[in-house]
């Protein structure tokens, strides 16, 4: 099982990277491989530009392609996520997340920015086909502490991210056993 994470904010270390980072370690001690992807992987002129041709995201989409999920993270600045996480997505074909599961985290300075996700993120990520959309979650600042150094969350927030992991894993295997299963298989016959 392969899950490919995305941080979308254009710093780091950030608050939305160390909640990837805390999931990466959590999935890769399940025997689940993860490749991480963040926006320094991409030049900036390569997302300005639109150069759909560009070798790094020639390189993520194949990936992508080879995923079974996507865990994406992003902060939210004015009520909505990333421009440069939007402008990277714009990038992907029109079924990049086709049969993924993904699961969405954000990250702002208040809970009155808690609706970006469902209201300007899960859009784009239907409109890139996703198979399903977990519920996501959302931490504010004062949720993470130290995320430069030695991050550290509340407990509250630490339980919401177990939760939605497993979840996750869940989805995952939810997903495997429908590839997998005689049900979906053309040419089977009823008896």
């Amino acid at each position: 099982m392969r899950v490919m994470t995305l941080a979308g904010s254009p710093r780091f270390p950030s608050r939305s990277s160390v909640l990837l980072q805390y999931a990466r370690e959590k999935l890769s001690a399940l025997d689940i491989e993860v490749c991480h992807w963040h926006l320094q992987n991409f030049a900036p002129e390569d997302l300005l530009y639109a150069r759909f041709n560009s070798p790094a995201i020639q390189t993520l989409v194949e990936q992508l392609e080879g995923a079974d999920g996507l865990i994406i993270a992003t902060p939210v600045y004015k009520a909505s996520f990333a421009g440069a996480l939007k402008t990277l997505l714009d990038l992907l074909p029109e079924r990049a997340l086709e049969k993924k599961i993904v699961l969405p985290l954000a990250t702002g300075g208040t809970v009155a920015h808690m609706l970006a996700v469902d209201y300007a993120l899960k859009p784009v990520l239907n409109a890139l086909k996703a198979q399903e959309i977990l519920h996501g979650v959302f931490a504010d600042d004062s949720q993470i502490a130290d995320y430069q150094h030695r991050p550290a969350f509340t407990p509250n927030l630490q339980q919401r991210l177990d939760t939605a992991l497993e979840t996750f894993w869940q989805a995952l295997h939810r997903r495997e056993f429908s590839v997998a299963s005689p049900f979906t298989q053309q040419g089977a016959a009823y008896v």
